[in-house]
C-alpha cells in the first residue's frame, strides 16, 4: 500500500540532542490520579484493571487498506502476540472504517484474546505531509464512535492518530496533542490514551520528550501513554537507552509503538537494542508491521501468510527479546481473575540426531494448574541466551547451527497466561563436521535490478541420496554488494561473507528436492554473481 516512513533527515548531533534533555526529567514525579475503569497508569506503569502489570508485545496491522485480511488477528496472536495496533482512517485521508467495522474489529481481537490498540493514520505528518488531517478531526472521529468504545477499556487502547506532525515546526504539536486529549475526556472517554510523537512519530528534536510532562498532567485522569517510533534515527544504542530511560526515570509510561529493523534509505536502526532494553525495561513494543506495505522489506508475514515469515518476521516473533519468548496474555482474558503461576521447569533436555547443522532435542513435560501451551528452546553462551525455536510438544529439532561446534541449549515452558517456567538444567552439543561436496548444488541468478540496487534468488538442490535437515548456506559476495532483506531463512553478513541459517519452513530439503530464497541487496554499478556456495560447511557445485 505504502511505504513505511517519510523522509526523515539524520541530522548532526541527534544523540547530544537527546542527552541534554536527559537530566532535565530526572527531577520529575507523576502526580497521583484516580484509577479509571479498565486499563490505567499507574507510577509511570501501564496496569490492568486486575493491577497487573501490562507489557504489550505485539504488532501493526494495516486493517483501513486490507479490511479482508480478517485471519490476520488471530495469526498474530498464534504467534504469540498479546497486542495489535489497527490501523483505522477517520475519512480525511483515506476511506472511513464505519462503527460497525470498529465494532468488528474489537470483537476480533476479543476472540483472539488480544488487547486492541486503535489508531487513526490520516493525522500522518500533518505540518509537512499536505494530506494529512489534524488531531481535533481524529478526536472527534473517536467521539462518533463512543457507542462502540464505552464498556471496552479493559480491552481497547485508544491511540489518537498516528505520527500527528512531521519535521515542519514540531513544537507545534504539544498544544493540539494536549487539546485533543482534553477533549475526548471532556466528552466522558476513561479509556488509557495513546498519543504519538512529531517528527513522523520519531522525536528526534525531543519535542514530545521535553514537553511530556506538562501534556500528561493536562489529563485529568492521568490515564495516558507516549509512544516513540523507532526507525533509522535510532540506529545506535546510545540513543535507544537514553530516549526511554528519559521516560522511566520520571516515572511517564512510554512505548515503542513502531520499530522497523531492516536497513533504509536513511540508515539502519537497531532493532536488537530496541527489543532489548524494552525487555529489560518492561516497556511495550509493537512492530510495523504485519503485511502489505509497499516496501515488502518491512511485512512481517509474506503475503500475510503466517507461514511465510520474512527474516524480519522471524526476529521480531522467534529472535532474541522477541514476543513469543517475551508475550503474556492479558490477565482479563484469564480464568479466575488472573493465572499468574508459572509452570514446573521441563525436564533437562536430552540430544539425538545430531548432524552437522542441527540437532534434535526432546524433554520431560513441564506442569501447570491450567496447562502448559507451548515451550521455548533458547541457546545458552554464558550468561547470554537467544532464542532457537518454539514448539508446543516435548521435542524440538534446532537448525541452522555452524559444523564442529560446541552448542549449549534449555528449555522453558509457557502456560495460557504467558506465564514462563524457570529455566531447564542444560545440555551441550557438538555438531559433526561439514558434509560431501557432492550433496549439493547451488543456482544463483539476478532477477530484477535497479540503480544501486537489485532482487536476486538463491536455489539450494538437494544431490545426495537422503535428505537435509537443517542447513546453513554460506557465500561471498565479489564486489560491495550487502543483503537488505531475504526470505527463506535468515541471513548475517560481514563484509563480503553472507551465512543464511534455514527457517522452519525451510530447513528440510528431500533426496532430489530444493528450495528458493529470495533477497534484496545493494549493488555498485558492477554486480557479478558468487562463484562459490558451501552448505554446512561443504563446497556445492554452481549452476
Amino acid at each position: 500500500m505504502r511505504s513505511r516512513t517519510a523522509s526523515v533527515p539524520r541530522v548532526a548531533g541527534v544523540a547530544a540532542a537527546l542527552l541534554g534533555l536527559l537530566l532535565s526529567f530526572l527531577s520529575l514525579s507523576t502526580p497521583a490520579q484516580a484509577a479509571p475503569t479498565g486499563f490505567r497508569i499507574e507510577n509511570g506503569r501501564l496496569l490492568e484493571a486486575s493491577g497487573n502489570d501490562f507489557v504489550m508485545r505485539g504488532v501493526n496491522h494495516a486493517h483501513t487498506w486490507y479490511p479482508g485480511e480478517t485471519q490476520s488477528l488471530a495469526d498474530v496472536k498464534a504467534l504469540g502476540a498479546n497486542t495489535v495496533r489497527v490501523v483505522l482512517s477517520d475519512g480525511h485521508r483515506w476511506t472511513k472504517n464505519s462503527a460497525q467495522d470498529v465494532a468488528g474489529v474489537i470483537a476480533q481481537c476479543k476472540a483472539n484474546r488480544l488487547i486492541c490498540v486503535l489508531e487513526v493514520h490520516d493525522t500522518t505528518g500533518y505540518g509537512e505531509e499536505a494530506a494529512a488531517g489534524t488531531l481535533d478531526h481524529a478526536a472527534d472521529y473517536w467521539i462518533g464512535l463512543k457507542e462502540v468504545l464505552t464498556g471496552q477499556e479493559d480491552y481497547v487502547i485508544i491511540n489518537i492518530g498516528n505520527e500527528p506532525w512531521g519535521n515542519t515546526d514540531p513544537a507545534g504539536w504539544t498544544d493540539p496533542t494536549i487539546a485533543a486529549v482534553k477533549k475526548l475526556r471532556d466528552a466522558g472517554f476513561t479509556h488509557t490514551i495513546m498519543v504519538d510523537a512529531p517528527n513522523w512519530g520519531q522525536d528526534w528534536q525531543g519535542v514530545m520528550r521535553d514537553n511530556a510532562k506538562s501534556v500528561y498532567n493536562a489529563d485529568p485522569t492521568g490515564n495516558l501513554i507516549f509512544s516513540i517510533h523507532m526507525y533509522s534515527v535510532y540506529d545506535t544504542a546510545q540513543e535507544i537507552t537514553d530516549y526511554l530511560n528519559a521516560f522511566v526515570n520520571a516515572k511517564l509510561p512510554i512505548l515503542i509503538g513502531e520499530f522497523g529493523g531492516p536497513a533504509d534509505q536513511y540508515g539502519d536502526p537497531d532493532e536488537d537494542t530496541m527489543m532489548a532494553v524494552a525487555q529489560q525495561l518492561r516497556l511495550g513494543y509493537l512492530a510495523w508491521s504485519w503485511s502489505g506495505n509497499t516496501d515488502p522489506i518491512l511485512d512481517l508475514a509474506i503475503e500475510f501468510d503466517r507461514t511465510r515469515l520474512s527474516s524480519w518476521g522471524q526476529r521480531v516473533f522467534n529472535g532474541a527479546n522477541g514476543i513469543a519468548a517475551t508475550s503474556k496474555e492479558a490477565t482479563v482474558y484469564s480464568s479466575g481473575g488472573g493465572d499468574t503461576t508459572p509452570p514446573t521447569a521441563p525436564g533437562t533436555p536430552t540430544a539425538s540426531e545430531v548432524t552437522s547443522s542441527s540437532v534434535k532435542l526432546a524433554w520431560a513435560a513441564a506442569t501447570d494448574a491450567t496447562g502448559v501451551t507451548g515451550y521455548d528452546v533458547v541457546r545458552v553462551s554464558g550468561a547470554t541466551e537467544t532464542a532457537a525455536t518454539t514448539t508446543t510438544g516435548t521435542s524440538a529439532t534446532v537448525t541452522g547451527l555452524a559444523p564442529s561446534t560446541s552448542h549449549t541449549f534449555a528449555v522453558y515452558a509457557r502456560d495460557a497466561a504467558g506465564n514462563r517456567s524457570p529455566r531447564s538444567a542444560t545440555v551441550t552439543v557438538k555438531t559433526s563436521p561439514g558434509g560431501s561436496p557432492s550433496a549439493c548444488g547451488v543456482g544463483y541468478r539476478v532477477t530484477s535490478s535497479w540503480p544501486g540496487g537489485f532482487q536476486g534468488e538463491v536455489t539450494l538442490r538437494n544431490t545426495g541420496t537422503s535428505a537435509i535437515n537443517g542447513w546453513t548456506l554460506r557465500w561471498a559476495f565479489p564486489d560491495s554488494q550487502r543483503i537488505t532483506n531475504l526470505w527463506g531463512g535468515t541471513a548475517t553478513q560481514s563484509g563480503s561473507e553472507v551465512s543464511v541459517a534455514a527457517a522452519s519452513y525451510t530447513a528440510t530439503v528431500p533426496a532430489a528436492g530444493s528450495v528458493t530464497l529470495g533477497f534484496t541487496a545493494t549493488r555498485s554499478t558492477a554486480n557479478p554473481s558468487p562463484t562459490a556456495f558451501t552448505l554446512n560447511g561443504a563446497a556445492c557445485s554452481v549452476s
